[in-house]
């Protein structure tokens, strides 16, 4: 019995009135600054940097406000100039706060150089796929004297021929050597 006549005497419904006006005054203050110190519908458009050369697009994003972050730069895009900015993250026109980190992918100066898979005594249709798909290029198909048909007798490039295991840029073109299937 004395705990209910606690709970509805004056003393202590007063002191819990007390309790959430001091808790609606404290969220009440916690938003008010919390949306001061996250910028509360504060952005700005993130400008368009593609295809400009890095320091520039630093300094445009430097105008908003705004920092830069390079990320890897290993694709090569023969549509831009080397070192200019090939795709930016968050894209152009985005809505972001200041003080954002923009993520920008350098093009590299060339193509990266790959090496060269091990498709000797490997027919064309072995070898011409497993060549394409490391970027390469099959360029012409030379026949030779040998018994193996259309088996990889040798690999060229510019007429110089070259080895296994040594590295060529992507995109560059391989011509084949290849077995008519005839005795020497």
């Amino acid at each position: 019995m004395d705990l209910i006549k606690f709970l509805f005497s004056k003393s202590f419904l007063r002191q819990l009135i007390l309790a959430a006006v001091a808790v609606v005054v404290f969220s009440f203050l916690l938003l008010k600054w919390l949306k001061y110190y996250t910028n509360h519908n504060d952005f700005v458009e993130v400008p368009n940097v593609v295809g400009q050369p890095l320091e520039e697009a630093q300094s445009a994003l430097q105008t908003f406000d705004l920092r830069t972050q390079v990320q890897d730069s290993a694709n090569y895009n023969p549509n831009y100039a080397a070192g200019a900015v090939i795709e930016q993250e968050p894209l152009a026109g985005s809505k972001v706060k200041t003080d954002r980190k923009i993520y920008v992918i350098l093009n590299p100066s060339d193509y990266q150089k790959v090496k060269i898979p091990n498709v000797i005594r490997k027919t064309l249709r072995q070898a011409q796929p497993t060549l394409e798909a490391l970027g390469f290029r099959v360029g012409q198909l030379i026949y030779i004297d040998d018994i193996g048909k259309d088996e990889v007798i040798e690999l060229r490039r510019k007429g110089t021929p070259v080895r296994p295991g040594d590295a060529l840029k992507k995109t560059s073109t391989i011509d084949l050597i290849l077995g008519n299937g005839k005795r020497r």
